[in-house]
């Protein structure tokens, strides 16, 4: 009996210690753990009960919000089928000879105007980002707010954002390429792009910028930062989500945009030598080939290179827009 009770006595020992290692561990008691999990779930059915109660009573919200709800279940549907679509169209002929370096009518190569692509998008952020940027800086920390000129420069901004993108492609048809005399090349497509995407890049870092609160310039103030040091260490690191947003919805219009590269950077299926070279891009690579009707089925793998490129820089923005948001 003593060996039975010492055992017994052993094992609840054990058993003790087993818990007491968990509750470590996970930092709660399974047993409490459970419990609160249980008592979400019961939060969240009253609050679902509530929400069909209140609908109940005003049909007319019940209805907006099964409106929302199918617009919302509608966007998402009509997204996937697209993505979806593309793949299933695309993704059997990506084959080796579509990323040949040489571009001929017989493998129709997608390289050249990936290269493109890259080489025109750097080169527009590069000059269009720091001046987007800086005059934000300066119409919202800088500026009077009730001053003429900025309501002129926003006035600008709001109306180049409406041209259509043809509009922009005849004029650096007209200035660019002929009273410029820099003809159809990298350089004219990528300042015509930047002329496109100056206004949507600085009316997003304006409203990034805004949406800082006052009360951190404040504070910088109150620790005897100046202005630029506040801006450049508190303002613009708070706002710089908002930046990147706008930065990618430029990137997007600058891979996917056709008319105006048309017209400025032609559409010679090679790389060219330098900026004042000819070349294509994807989206005028896609167009070609779809026009021609020959290579149709490499138009669409063309379209899922160009979906998986915005992507990625989609996924490196986001990452860095978190890097710089924790350090």
């Amino acid at each position: 009996m003593e060996i039975k009770y010492i055992a017994g006595n052993q094992e609840i020992e054990n058993q003790h210690v087993k818990n007491g290692i968990i509750r470590n561990q996970n930092g709660k008691n399974p047993r409490t753990k459970h419990r609160e999990v249980n008592s979400q779930e019961a939060r969240n059915k009253i609050i679902i009960f509530q929400k069909l109660c209140n609908y109940g009573m005003h049909p007319v919200s019940a209805a907006a919000a099964l409106l929302v709800l199918l617009a919302a279940c509608l966007t998402f549907f009509i997204l996937i089928f697209l993505i979806a679509y593309i793949l299933v169209k695309g993704i059997p002929y990506l084959t080796p000879e579509l990323f040949s370096w040489n571009y001929t009518s017989e493998n129709a190569s997608l390289l050249p105007s990936l290269v493109n692509t890259l080489s025109m998008t750097i080169l527009a952020l590069l000059i269009a980002a720091p001046v987007s940027i800086f005059s934000a800086i300066y119409l919202v920390e800088y500026a009077r707010k009730e001053s003429k000129f900025v309501h002129l420069i926003r006035i600008t901004a709001e109306t180049l954002s409406g041209i259509p993108s043809i509009v922009y492609g005849l004029f650096g048809l007209l200035f660019f390429v002929t009273t410029l005399g820099w003809g159809y090349s990298l350089l004219a497509g990528a300042f015509t792009l930047v002329i496109m995407i100056l206004p949507l890049i600085m009316r997003t870092t304006e409203e990034a910028l805004k949406s800082v609160p006052d009360s951190y310039r404040e504070a910088s103030f109150g620790l005897g930062a100046g202005k630029l040091r506040t801006i450049f260490k508190i303002v613009l690191p708070s706002a710089v989500s908002g930046i990147l947003a706008g930065v990618i919805l430029a990137i997007g219009r600058v891979v996917g945009e056709t008319a105006a590269l048309i017209y400025t950077a032609g559409t010679v299926a090679e790389i060219p030598n330098g900026l004042m070279g000819s070349g294509r891009t994807l989206a005028i690579h896609m167009y070609a080939l779809s026009s021609e009707g020959l290579h149709v089925n490499q138009a669409y793998a063309t379209a899922v290179i160009l979906l998986a490129m915005v992507l990625a820089i989609n996924w490196i923005s986001g990452m860095i827009a978190r890097r710089i948001t924790k350090g």
